[in-house]
């Protein structure tokens, strides 16, 4: 009696450790795992595969073609690999895909990219309104539209559609930034791959530069603290000071987007991944001049460039900035001079004080006398005569030369006409034709 309870036991601790085990297996299982099996059956409909789960699971005949093979290809007892579809269909059966098992070197090879942020090269086969459709091997990844790189902004859907369409054919260099495999979402982006690539070419610009020396470049961008400029795949900045010797307000003064440049290259920064330029480097520093251009006491032409409580500052040729201080605009000390000037305005001055080695050149209104002051206004206003004459004159050759146009053109209508009405006379003296 004691053995045959200790039976019974031990058979009751079997059955729950089985079904303790299939408990286990059913709770892991899940839709979007790979799992090898052994094909059980092959029919004309497809295979059936023990996966070592609690039922059977079905891999169907259009799985199976869908990889270019046919059930033929298949024999009982084959060790397969299979991925979990659908643990139970609407007929509770264990849908499995050798298709999608297949395809799971390039998960692991998407996931491995994503991980090493290697970028990869594919074509784009396909689109929708989202964005564009990328074959990876036996896998469909997708980029987003706002991760498409010279995508139009603004656009309306349709527009947007019809853009993305004329893309389909082309190569994309692209960044895995998302692998679900479970819910089968392959994600690239070229504008994380362009970043990237931009900065591997900026890296490798740094190793080759060289501080001191000159290169080439295009304008590629301006801000109001500088101008960048593109020197073969990556760009470095001309900071606005360093431009041109004399003051710049916005470098749209001095160069455009496009426009192809020398630059000095200033500095490098390879840890910080900058490069700094300089336009002035290459051009000779106009205080090297002064000495040779300017003294003291000579009388100069100068337009206010900038104003500020303490005086002004004047522009003098070539690229010289200069000082006119504010106890040299006038000598009634109870006058506030800066009333009377503004920013563009041509003044006669005096120079007073030139410190080339520390780039200071002093100007004076108050030690202009009366008479030479007279002289330069009286010049000024015959030149601003004679400018107003030259316009006049040339506005009145440009209306001539319309006239003159206008009256070719009017001749050459005339004849036209004449010749149409000719032909039509004499289309008209021209006797019918009699009939046969």
């Amino acid at each position: 009696m004691h053995t045959e309870s200790a039976v019974n036991e031990l058979a009751e601790e079997m059955d729950f450790a089985a079904l303790l085990e299939e408990s286990l297996a059913a709770s892991h299982l899940e839709r979007g795992d790979i799992v090898n099996g052994t094909v059980l059956s092959v029919d004309s409909q497809g295979l059936i595969v023990d996966i070592g789960w609690k039922q059977d699971g079905i891999v169907a005949r259009g799985d199976i073609e869908r990889m270019g093979r046919t059930t033929a290809d298949y024999q009982v007892n084959a060790e397969i690999a299979v991925a979990v579809v659908n643990l139970s269909d609407h007929d509770g059966n264990l849908i499995l895909s050798a298709a999608q098992a297949r395809q799971n070197e390039d998960w692991l090879q998407a996931e491995e990219f994503m991980n090493s942020e290697t970028l990869w090269t594919g074509e784009i086969a396909d689109t929708n309104k989202g964005g564009v459709i990328v074959s990876f091997g036996h896998l469909r990844g997708f980029v987003p539209a706002s991760h498409v790189l010279d995508l139009p902004r603004g656009m309306k859907e349709d527009e947007r559609i019809a853009f993305l369409q004329t893309l389909v054919g082309n190569e994309i260099t692209v960044k895995v930034i998302e692998v679900n495999r479970k819910r089968r979402r392959l994600v690239f982006s070229q504008l994380e791959a362009e970043q990237e690539n931009r900065a591997a070419r900026k890296e490798a610009l740094l190793s080759e530069l060289a501080e001191g020396t000159s290169r080439k470049g295009v304008v590629s961008g301006l801000c109001d603290f500088g101008a960048f400029v593109d020197l073969g795949g990556a760009d470095g900045l001309i900071h606005i000071s360093e431009l041109a010797w004399h003051r710049v307000r916005h470098p749209s003064q001095v160069v455009a987007v496009g426009d192809e440049v020398e630059v000095y290259i200033l500095n490098l920064d390879a840890q910080g991944k900058r490069i700094g330029l300089s336009l002035k480097r290459l051009q000779p520093n106009p205080w090297s001049l002064v000495d040779d251009m300017y003294h003291i006491g000579q009388l100069v032409e100068g337009v206010i460039s900038r104003l500020e409580s303490f005086g002004a500052f004047i522009s003098l040729e070539p690229g010289i900035e200069a000082l006119l201080h504010v106890s040299q605009m006038s000598s009634n000390p109870d006058e506030n001079p800066l009333r009377h000037l503004y920013e563009g305005q041509k003044l006669l001055m005096r120079i007073i004080s030139i410190e080339a080695d520390r780039q200071r050149l002093g100007l004076s209104l108050t030690e202009v006398t009366a008479a030479e002051k007279a002289q330069w206004d009286e010049r000024q206003i015959e030149l601003v005569a004679a400018a107003a004459e030259a316009a006049q004159l040339e506005a009145e050759q440009n209306e001539i030369a319309a006239q003159a146009e206008s009256a070719d053109l009017q001749e050459q209508n005339d004849e036209l006409a004449q010749h149409e009405l000719e032909a039509e006379e004499n289309s008209q003296a021209q006797p019918a034709p009699t009939e046969s």
